[in-house]
């Protein structure tokens, strides 16, 4: 592993951490926007730290976008409101709950009650959020033909994809579609879906895309595209 800085246009030195993997065959750029801010490489065994830097410069524009439109995190306390799943949820501790839970209250209002320790409050939430999120993939997976679905899923904290498919049968998922609406979750769950079948973006891969998802998918794409960086925006 070597560690290396890149520096932005306004000056902020950003942690480069390079990794080198065997049996990788390209090098891989991953700009991580949580706190600390920092830029993870991984370069196939036969390159050179150099090549993985070049790499890096002819993104420059990229990562500065990204870095630039980062959101400033803000730490959960109970009385906010989140969206999730299209809905918006009160997060409420409360120390005598054993198990957290999201109940409906007479007025409409969504509360997710927590429990445990106070100082825990975001984990807690953190944790929830994912257990409903990877219900709701498996519950969209198991909805389309058995020959989509993966071997195995997962859930990962990644700045620059929403969703990836290998071509061993794992799927990952950002946990942070959580806080998207649910068609545009939906859409990126049906868009990896289709990747089972075309490993590409050809016309046949966006034809599959249309036939699992529907109607509106240039929708989800915008929303994506213009609402995507508030995901980051807790948690």
């Amino acid at each position: 592993m070597a560690n290396y800085n890149f520096i932005t246009s306004s000056g902020k030195e950003i942690p480069v951490i390079i990794n080198t993997k065997r049996g990788l065959r390209n090098i891989t750029l991953r700009p991580k926007v949580d706190e600390p801010h920092r830029i993870e490489i991984s370069r196939p065994w036969l390159s050179t730290d150099s090549a993985a830097l070049r790499f890096m410069e002819q993104k420059r524009r990229w990562l500065e976008r990204i870095f630039a439109n980062a959101p400033q995190k803000r730490h959960l306390v109970s009385g906010d409101v989140l969206e999730i799943f299209g809905t918006s949820v009160k997060v409420v501790f409360c120390s005598t709950v054993r198990s957290n839970k999201i109940e409906n209250q007479p007025d409409g209002t969504r509360i997710l009650f927590v429990g445990g320790d106070e100082r825990l409050l975001e984990s807690r939430v953190r944790m929830f959020i994912k257990q409903e999120l990877m219900h709701q993939i498996k519950d969209l997976i198991h909805k389309t033909p058995r020959d989509f679905w993966p071997k195995r899923i997962c859930l990962r904290d990644t700045t620059s994809r929403w969703g990836s498919c290998s071509s061993t049968g794992t799927m990952s998922f950002s946990w942070r579609l959580a806080f998207a609406p649910f068609d545009v979750m939906r859409y990126v769950v049906m868009h990896e879906l289709a990747h089972t079948k075309h490993m590409d973006h050809s016309q046949a891969f966006w034809a599959t895309v249309r036939e699992l998802y529907g109607f509106g998918i240039e929708r989800a794409k915008r929303w994506l595209v213009q609402n995507g960086g508030k995901l980051h925006e807790y948690l």
